[in-house]
C-alpha cells in the first residue's frame, strides 16, 4: 500500500472516522467496523505507472484517475454521502436496522 496514500487519508478527519480497509491494493473505506463492510463509498487504486485510480462505490464505477494521493483523497472526500460521519460499531446489516429505525 502507498504510504503516501495513507498519509493523505489519515490526515483528513472525515476519512479518520471511517473504518479503513485493504483489498487487492486498493484502499476501502466503510461505515462500520465488521466484515462484510459496507460498500456504499468510492475506493482509491493505484495505477500503473504512477496516479491513483478513484471508483466506487460498486466496482464497475469509475470516478477517474488522479495524479496524487491528495487529488484521490479529495475526490473521495466529494462524493461521501451526506452524514456520513463516525463508523458504526458493528455489521452492514446492523448498522441497516439502526437506520432504518431512525
Amino acid at each position: 500500500m502507498d504510504a503516501r496514500l495513507l498519509r493523505a487519508a489519515y490526515a483528513e478527519p472525515r476519512l479518520r472516522q471511517l473504518f479503513p480497509w485493504v483489498g487487492m491494493g486498493e484502499l476501502h473505506f466503510s461505515r462500520c467496523t465488521e466484515p462484510r463492510w459496507t460498500w456504499d463509498l468510492p475506493f482509491i487504486a493505484p495505477m500503473l505507472g504512477g496516479g491513483f485510480c478513484v471508483g466506487g462505490p460498486s466496482r464497475s464505477q469509475s470516478v477517474g484517475p488522479a495524479p496524487t494521493a491528495e487529488a484521490a483523497i479529495a475526490m473521495v472526500l466529494e462524493r461521501l454521502p451526506p452524514g456520513c460521519g463516525r463508523a458504526f460499531v458493528g455489521t452492514p446489516e446492523e448498522l441497516a436496522e439502526k437506520e432504518q429505525s431512525e
